[in-house]
């Protein structure tokens, strides 16, 4: 599979260990950056990210900053991106089952390598649950929602 990740500096070192990882499980990963620890800004790694989906360019994205939050909060600002924050297997694969979720975001200050790693597998592994119709429904209702607000933002 094809994805995009990006973080802010506080993700940074996580970001490219979980970067080689994928890498070794044959998924082409495109980095957005940051490429070092120099203090950067989330909001701009969020957008990379988002942007970078919206484009096409990849249909899911991973997002790392220090705790999740900062990140989190600014991909979702963005319509067509829907982050969720998962420390967890069984968050990072329902995310996507149930919400078709097209972002994981983890803290770096958070979880360990290990977890990371689990997370992103299962991540990536999910698809969205479209033959349920609660999900479908759902799913129309947060796009309904998006819509809504993305009309009336300035």
């Amino acid at each position: 599979m094809k994805l995009v990740i990006g973080s802010d500096h506080a993700g940074y070192l996580l970001k490219e260990d979980v970067r080689a990882y994928l890498a070794t499980k044959g998924h082409e990963v495109v980095d957005l950056g940051v490429h070092s620890t120099v203090p950067s800004d989330y909001p701009d790694a969020a957008e990379a990210v988002g942007d970078a989906i919206n484009a096409g360019v990849a249909d899911k994205g991973i997002l790392i900053c220090g705790s999740g939050v900062g990140v989190c909060v600014a991909a979702n600002k963005i319509p067509g991106i829907r982050a969720g924050m998962c420390h967890d297997h069984y968050s990072a694969h329902q995310g996507v089952e149930h919400d078709q979720m097209n972002v994981l975001v983890v803290g770096a200050r958070v979880i360990g390598v290990e977890t990371a790693h689990d997370v992103a597998d299962a991540f990536l592994a999910a698809h969205f649950v479209a033959t349920e119709e609660r999900f479908v429904r759902r799913y129309n209702k947060l796009l309904a929602i998006e819509a809504k607000y993305s009309k009336a933002a300035p």
